[in-house]
């Protein structure tokens, strides 16, 4: 997949990417080179939640965070709590307020109902069983996560092909919770409305978006500001992966669109993808 190539002309010091088709996985650069993923940390904190409600530790709409809110608001954005803070913003449900802080409690609720600290949870209950063995949650719930292109491949495999979790759990993971939310998409402004699963960031007809133009409304994902993404795209069965050592700025809004139309264009031409 000679469209990877394009991560050695990104204005970075360091960079490693990745691309998984039905037919196999090709990656570029260093795979094993851990990078701080600032926020695509949120997708793999979800999947150790989403892990918890299957195992009956919790339940999606329990009662979670400010008053009204639950699990699942908190996971979709949707619970009120600030950015940063655990100022609460808005009544649950009411507006899209993309938190980092929100996550933090929402480890911090899972730890006090399992008893188990949260950075041992989703050790064992996402990194062990997938071999993410490069990868560790150093810090706050929303931002600390340290990984390697290897270990989001696998990751990304899991995505595409759930194991941990049943495909009901994955279906309502990636569907679009509390529709006709709107909200602000760090990085690129106002979004009327602006779509989110449980983790995820559902790419709808957002635009200008840090995905490519080819990228179907259904892929999701996240990107972080230490210049790092992830995406997955169902309907064509292909996941793609870069992390950089570049915070988010300029050059990754286009830069990353860019690479993933190359990503695309190449896997259908190839044939390498799967209708679902």
């Amino acid at each position: 997949m000679r469209s990877l190539e394009q991560i050695r002309e990104w204005p970075v010091r360091h960079a490693a990417a990745g691309v998984l088709t039905t037919s196999g996985v090709t990656t570029e650069g260093d795979v094993d080179r851990v990078f701080p993923l600032a926020s695509v940390t949120k997708p793999l904190v979800a999947y150790a939640v989403l892990v918890a409600v299957e195992e009956g530790a919790i339940e999606l709409d329990q009662p979670a965070g400010p008053p009204g809110a639950t699990v699942r608001h908190l996971l979709a954005h949707t619970s009120g709590i600030a950015f940063d803070t655990t100022e609460v913003l808005a009544a649950p449900g009411a507006k899209r307020i993309y938190s980092s802080a929100g996550y933090e409690v929402l480890a911090g609720f899972l730890t006090e109902q399992t008893g188990i600290a949260f950075d041992e949870y989703l050790r064992e209950a996402v990194f062990a069983p997938l071999g993410m063995t490069g990868s560790v949650l150093a810090g706050p719930a929303g931002h600390a996560c340290r990984s390697t292109v290897a270990d989001l491949v696998r990751f990304a495999s899991e995505l595409l092909s759930p194991r941990l979790i049943s495909e009901q759990t994955h279906a309502e993971a990636i569907s679009v919770q509390f529709p006709g939310v709107n909200g602000v998409l760090p990085g690129y402004g106002s979004q009327r409305p602006n779509d989110w699963g449980l983790g995820f960031e559902i790419r709808d007809g957002k635009s200008p978006h840090w995905t490519g133009a080819a990228n179907s409304p259904r892929t999701y994902g996240h990107f972080g500001q230490s210049g790092t993404f992830l995406w997955v795209d169902p309907v064509i069965g292909v996941a793609s992966i870069a992390l950089a050592d570049e915070n988010f700025g300029d050059w990754a809004r286009t830069a990353w669109p860019t690479l993933s139309d190359a990503i695309i264009a190449e896997s259908t031409h190839e044939g390498n993808t799967l209708a679902k």
